[in-house]
């Protein structure tokens, strides 16, 4: 194993200690101590303009409410600040801060920056002043950010006292800044909270060595934003416990090939471990990168990654890591970019620049999968919908509203001859029926739901072919509901979940809802026609679990079908099939699928026979039985939009 990591400043510690206010921004004594030595930022700075290869930039204008948002992160730039060798280069690093304010828009959304130190290789003042006029660009456009000192920048542990590090990058940078939220009494620990996804985040921005003082305060702040994600940046936590001797870097497993270093070891026992809202950590320092998952005390997942690229070309040229939120997909995608040289004429770039352009390693350029509403739950505790009565969701022209709350104990078999009542009060009540030979807890009540459905209750079906078996509910013969044609149009609702032992060919085609009579003996003929198939079925298919609306319309002698995509197990979703007296429409949890043909389709062709729940006929025998849940349903005779749906609030 090699690792590789830069080693300590030469810098000696400051002789006094600067008097921050915990949790503020610079006021009274901290205010007093800003005055003599402050670089440009101390004070208001005369701002260059920022005109450069990127051209005219902001103005900084990320979306809070959006649920995809970009967190960037830039590593170690230490080779473009080497003052007292003469070597200073800031060109690299503003063009990264261009990009990062020009992409705070609708494209990225970046919302914030994190720094991860050793932002000068000397520790010099005069590497900071040139730091300082760099980072005046971000304080132009008032972007956000935060940043650490890296073992480059200063020693020792945050009590060392006064340097130019403080003095440039200190709370007093962040005065004016909106995320800033406190600084620890040295003033090298910080706190930012930005705004994304509807929420707030914190980001706590730790000292290269942090005193016993330092994680107290740390954890006070944590404390004090109790519904708060954490994100934890600092120089160093993890190393990578791979080589890197082979370009491109072969790292292994690239989901874990990093581990806690000697003083990362410190950080999680005082401040990550017992302190579950903090879900992600970032650090410097060693290359190449890496990344690994540790469990928490509340046995959550933290991720943990190394991003450094000193050691590429041109010291990394302000290469920067963009960690792409989807609180949607429910994931993390991260790729890492260098704007200095993607900034460039590509017919001008060397090829060695070209092939810095972007970095996609398996170690680089990845995704994290993060159900972020499970991850969080300790700390902020999802709400739960309370049950809705089951008048409120008799709409106007409701013709049967079934749902099976209040019918029994969880597990609780349904025997056959059982009735469920039909809650619209038009008469088109269920009754239990079982495939001779099924078992007797082939139906069960449970109170499994979906988050968003009124009744919290469902029925669990545990059916199939090959042999045929399961119980599943009819209407009684002289139910009103079995003549409906809905002429005028139709909205049928369910929510529907598949367990993980749902099989393709034993279960596969099994329909949620369908109605009795083949498409023979109604006549049907052309086209797709199955004459062997009920009129209509909302079911399953056997390819990914896709729903299928099939069914006659009274205008055609052949059917028309809507498919939706593949449904995952385990996880609850709300179907809707309306129909505007014209055209059919399939949604999946209030979304319009693809598959919905343009096809005009009016009525429902009715035999004048029972509909069933869970149960499915072919040439006029029951031929397969559900395999999954299903809960509420209601079936109302005029298209429904989405605000009425079952789901809305």
């Amino acid at each position: 194993m090699c690792v590789h990591g830069d080693g300590p400043s030469e810098e000696a510690a400051g002789q006094s200690r600067r008097g921050f206010l915990r949790n503020a921004a610079l006021a009274g004594a901290g205010a007093a101590a800003m005055g003599a030595g402050v670089s440009e930022a101390g004070a208001a700075p005369a701002f260059a303009a920022d005109a450069g290869r990127g051209g005219r930039v902001g103005p900084w204008r990320p979306d809070p409410t959006a649920l995809q948002f970009t967190l960037a992160v830039m590593p170690d730039t230490q080779f473009l600040y080497w003052g007292s060798q003469d070597s200073i280069d800031r060109t690299p690093q503003e063009e990264s801060f261009r990009y990062i304010v020009d992409n705070s828009g609708a494209a990225d959304n970046i919302v914030f920056m994190a720094h991860l130190g050793d932002l000068t290789q000397d520790a010099d003042a005069s590497s900071f002043h040139q730091v300082d006029k760099a980072f005046t660009l971000l304080d132009r456009h008032g972007a956000a950010y935060s940043v650490v000192a890296g073992n480059h920048d200063v020693s020792g542990d945050d009590s060392r006292g006064d340097t130019p590090y403080l003095r440039t990058l200190g709370p007093q940078r962040f005065k004016r800044s909106k995320t800033f939220a406190g600084a620890d009494a040295t003033g090298y620990n910080t706190a930012h909270v930005f705004q994304a996804a509807g929420r707030s985040w914190l980001v706590l921005a730790l000292d290269w060595r942090t005193t016993e003082q330092g994680f107290a305060w740390a954890d006070e702040i944590i404390k004090a934003h109790p519904g708060t994600p954490v994100i934890l940046t600092a120089h160093d936590i993890v190393y990578p416990d791979y080589d890197d001797n082979v370009f491109p870097y072969e790292s292994g497993d690239p989901e874990n090939n990093a581990a806690l270093s000697g003083y990362g070891r410190t950080v999680w026992d005082k401040l990550i471990n017992g302190n579950d809202q903090i879900f992600l950590t970032l650090n410097g320092h060693y290359w190449p990168a890496g990344r690994t998952t540790r469990k928490n005390a509340a046995g959550n997942d933290v991720h943990m990654h190394i991003t450094n690229y000193q050691n590429r070309y041109f010291g990394g040229g302000g290469m920067i890591r963009l960690y792409h939120f989807d609180l949607v997909r429910n994931v993390i995608d991260v790729e890492t970019i260098n704007p200095w040289i993607l900034a460039q004429d590509p017919h001008s770039r060397t090829e060695l620049a070209a092939e810095h352009a972007r970095i996609t390693g398996p170690v680089d350029d990845f995704s994290i999968p993060i159900d972020f509403r499970k991850r969080f739950s300790g700390f902020v505790p999802v709400p739960v919908r309370p049950a809705r009565p089951a008048g409120r969701e008799l709409v106007k022209g409701t013709l049967a509203y079934w749902r099976f709350d209040g019918q029994g104990a969880p597990g609780t078999p349904l025997a056959p001859g059982r009735t469920i009542h039909d809650l619209s009060g038009k008469g088109n009540d269920l009754t239990v029926v079982s495939v001779p030979g099924t078992a007797a807890d082939a139906l069960t009540w449970s109170a499994d739901h979906h988050p968003d459905q009124p009744g919290h209750a469902s029925l669990k079906f545990t059916g199939g072919r090959n042999p045929l078996h399961g119980t599943y509910l009819t209407t009684r013969a002289e139910a009103p509901l079995n003549a409906e044609t809905f002429g005028s149009g139709y909205t049928i609702e369910t929510f529907v979940m598949m367990p993980l032992d749902w099989d393709a060919g034993q279960n596969g085609w099994a329909a949620i809802l369908s109605r009795r009579g083949s498409a023979g003996a109604a006549g049907k003929h052309g086209r797709n026609t199955d004459p062997g198939e009920p009129v209509l079925q909302l079911a399953i298919s056997n390819n990914g679990r896709e729903p299928q609306f099939n069914h006659y319309p009274l205008n055609n002698t052949y059917p028309t079908t809507n498919w939706g995509h593949g449904l995952p197990e385990l996880k609850w979703w709300h179907l809707a099939v309306v129909n505007d007296g014209r055209r059919t429409r399939l949604y999946v949890e209030s979304a319009p699928v693809v598959d919905n043909p343009d096809r005009e389709s009016h009525g429902l062709t009715s035999l004048g026979l029972p509909w069933l729940v869970g149960g499915h006929e072919y040439a006029g025998e029951i031929d397969i039985v559900f395999h999954g849940s299903i809960g509420d349903i209601r079936i109302v005779n005029r298209p429904l939009p989405t605000h009425e749906f079952l789901t809305a609030e």
